[in-house]
């Protein structure tokens, strides 16, 4: 495949949004992540959240996948009990993006998680947060930016492997590492920043917002893992 890959993005469900005379329920999706999708020489296509049973469908139609951020994931996805400081559940999404993470590790498919997306690719393969940590968030909000170091031989480190500022707004972290995942990326505090899984299947977590700045290495790494060309 030659061109522009279609690169599905997870997206939010959210009960009463308003805009302009309108109060509904609706799935939205910050414009940061498909214009980084177009900007990194792929096609965007949302995909709110549906019955886990079709997310299997769903993948097949997609070239790569970037699970977006978004809330707290429940923490009896991965056996704990609620912090007081976590968010409110969203199960409908957190079964949703759980079930794409499954559906795209088994087709082979490219996958990004941002962020929460990150966290869950955590969730899906059998590890655990930390549900609070400080310094990682300047106000409510309002993101922030910190430094990353790469870790070298990692798939991460070979598509920045520099330092990088990059713009964050989290609260939550990876503890304990999922089945077959390792470290790509940590921040000067020594919270891991970035994982993945090694071998020949693109998959990749980051816990920062790629989104919310103008390094489109990532993201354009994701979209020639899917089939595009490198020029995007």
């Amino acid at each position: 495949m030659t061109g522009r890959p279609l690169i599905g993005v997870s997206t939010y469900l959210e009960a009463g949004a308003r805009w302009r005379v309108w109060q509904l329920d609706a799935v939205l999706l910050p414009a940061g992540y498909p214009r980084l999708v177009q900007r990194a020489g792929g096609l965007a296509a949302m995909l709110p959240p549906d019955a886990p049973e079709h997310a299997a469908a769903a993948v097949a139609r997609v070239d790569g996948l970037v699970i977006a951020g978004g809330p707290d994931a429940d923490p009896g996805r991965y056996g704990a009990e609620r912090d007081p400081r976590t968010g409110p559940p969203a199960p409908e999404r957190d079964a949703w993006e759980l079930a794409l993470i499954d559906a795209a590790l088994a087709a082979r498919v490219p996958l990004l998680g941002v962020c929460r997306g990150m966290q869950l690719l955590n969730i899906a393969l059998g590890g655990t947060l930390l549900q609070h940590l400080d310094g990682h968030a300047e106000a409510v909000g309002v993101f922030g930016h910190h430094t990353v170091k790469p870790v070298p031989g990692t798939l991460y480190g070979g598509v920045v492997p520099e330092e990088a500022t990059v713009p964050t707004y989290h609260h939550q972290a990876v503890d304990r590492l999922g089945a077959g995942l390792v470290p790509s990326a940590y921040a000067a505090d020594g919270t891991v920043e970035a994982v993945e899984l090694p071998g020949e299947h693109w998959v990749l977590g980051v816990q920062w917002h790629p989104e919310m700045g103008e390094d489109v290495r990532v993201v354009r790494a994701l979209v020639e893992a899917a089939g595009g060309t490198a020029d995007g």
